[in-house]
């Protein structure tokens, strides 16, 4: 995702409207790696911004993924997830916490086999690798 400065004027040559609101999502979202769902985005801005609405952070989340500034990803954790990330990778799920993590691993192999096809054109591939992350890992080992 761009930097929030290049998001307000993106936002403004597109005709959308520019709040001090989306400006701090724009904010939470720069750099963010742990694929927050919209309640996420919200908490983290609800604390020192209490004029935030939960739905501005839904249309401003829908927007962004509009314009191909984030992803909207579903990887089975119970919410949809948005990734500033918008370059091609893949993801480890912890199955525990439902932590995220992009990991980019080559994928050219996989490839389905024309005849399972059935006429369906492959544009993409994305791999998501489940298993359980560093710290539930620990957490089992020491019976926490």
């Amino acid at each position: 995702m761009r930097s929030p400065e290049a998001m307000t004027t993106l936002f403004r040559s597109t005709g959308r409207k520019v709040t001090p609101q989306r400006q701090r999502i724009f904010h939470v979202l720069h750099g963010n790696e742990r694929h927050p769902t919209a309640e996420g985005v919200y908490a983290d801005i609800i604390g020192d911004m209490p004029t935030v609405s939960l739905r501005t952070v839904y249309q401003t989340l829908a927007e962004l993924t509009e314009l191909g500034e984030i992803n909207k990803i579903d990887l089975g954790t119970g919410s949809a997830r948005f990734d500033p990330n918008v370059e091609a990778h893949h993801h480890l799920v912890c199955d525990d916490c439902g932590a995220i993590r992009d990991v980019t691993a080559n994928t050219t192999e996989i490839r389905v086999p024309t005849r399972q096809r059935g006429g369906f054109r492959v544009e993409e591939t994305e791999v998501v690798f489940r298993g359980r992350c560093r710290d539930c890992l620990a957490t089992q080992r020491t019976g926490e």
